[in-house]
């Protein structure tokens, strides 16, 4: 049983994940590396935090939907193969070590970072389509989940690049609908560790309450600052975890 002190302050580290998440996706890059801090398995981490995270995002696209900036009709395809793909990535996670996934996480952080923040394309407008919807759907939703059940961290943020970067939406709609692949990969790959135990249920309730609090604040504020706020979070938090890893995991390179 985890002490109130420590079930406080994880409360804490979810509601702040849970605004950088909605603002920005990548909210499991400061709730994954927190919980293997309270000694859990890799796998436990990541499976714990699908229960915590699939509340925040089930509450930001539930604001999406109501206030008509997402349509979930013109979604059906992405949302099924986004769930295919989560459920087959959850499957490898439980059949191979997974204790050196981190390893590799600050340089695709990095280079996100660094895409977002140089990338002038990254705002409100409406771009070119580089892509018809059906290969999006085909090839990178599939890719998408399978990422996000096989590990996770920072899917919210790949998922945006990518409606942004390959669809041409505005930095605030895509953010939008990267949020319901996101929920959809999330539950996906929810469902897929509860039925093999891998899941702190005390610790990913508690959770759940402060992802809930951090994703209603940080779904307002998509809809009411847009691409001026999302940008430079996306850049901070990307650069932010990557220093933070990079100084845990590889402590000679500093």
């Amino acid at each position: 049983m985890p002490s109130i002190e420590l079930l406080m302050l994880l409360f804490l580290i979810a509601a702040i994940a849970g605004w950088v998440d909605t603002l920005a996706g990548g909210g499991g890059l400061i709730t994954v590396p927190t919980l293997l801090l309270t000694g859990m398995s890799p796998s436990m981490a990541i499976a714990t935090n699908k229960l915590q995270s699939s509340m925040g995002t089930f509450v930001a696209s539930l604001y999406f939907v109501r206030t008509k900036f997402v349509c979930l009709n013109e979604m059906k395809g992405m949302i099924t193969l986004t769930f295919i793909g989560s459920v087959l990535g959850s499957w490898l996670l439980l059949q191979i070590d997974s204790s050196k996934l981190v390893l590799f996480l600050p340089f695709l952080l990095m280079a996100m970072g660094l895409y977002v923040l140089l990338s002038p394309d990254f705002n409100d407008e409406q771009k070119q389509q580089k892509l018809s919807r059906l290969c999006f759907m085909l090839v990178f939703c599939p890719l998408l989940g399978f990422y996000d059940g096989f590990f996770g961290p920072g899917t919210g943020s790949l998922m945006a690049l990518a409606f942004v970067s390959v669809l041409g939406f505005g930095l605030s709609k895509g953010t939008a609908q990267a949020k319901i692949l996101n929920l959809t990969s999330n539950v996906a790959a929810l469902l897929y560790f509860i039925i093999f135990g891998e899941v702190a249920w005390i610790i990913g309730g508690v959770m759940a309450v402060g992802q809930l609090l951090g994703s209603s604040i940080g779904a307002r504020m998509v809809m009411s600052k847009g691409a001026r706020l999302i940008k430079p979070v996306v850049v901070i938090v990307c650069f932010g975890m990557s220093i933070n890893i990079l100084i845990k995991h590889y402590p000679m390179t500093f």
